[in-house]
């Protein structure tokens, strides 16, 4: 876009950035949105991220605490049986 119009960036260029590092350990240069610090590529869109409670994790109960001591107790009677057929 070149030609005698004069580009009016000075308002984005003062709004504040985004707090966001990128991949390279730099500042994100890209504008902050309005009710956010971060930009919207890095979570400032309305409705982004994940849902409270992290319900997400829950979808097949392997790493519950009791799924988790479940396998605990099953892995103590594994070794408890394995050294009594070693002693036979």
């Amino acid at each position: 876009m070149s030609g005698p119009h004069p580009r009016n960036f000075g308002p984005m260029m003062q709004s504040a950035r985004c707090g966001a590092k990128t991949r390279a350990g730099t500042p994100c240069q890209a504008p902050a949105t309005r009710d956010c610090a971060r930009c919207r590529m890095h979570g400032g869109a309305a409705g982004s991220g994940a849902p409270r409670g992290n319900r997400n994790a829950l979808k097949h109960g392997v790493y519950t605490s009791e799924a988790i001591e479940w396998r605990k107790h099953i892995n103590q009677l594994m070794r408890r049986s394995r050294a009594l057929n070693s002693e036979i």
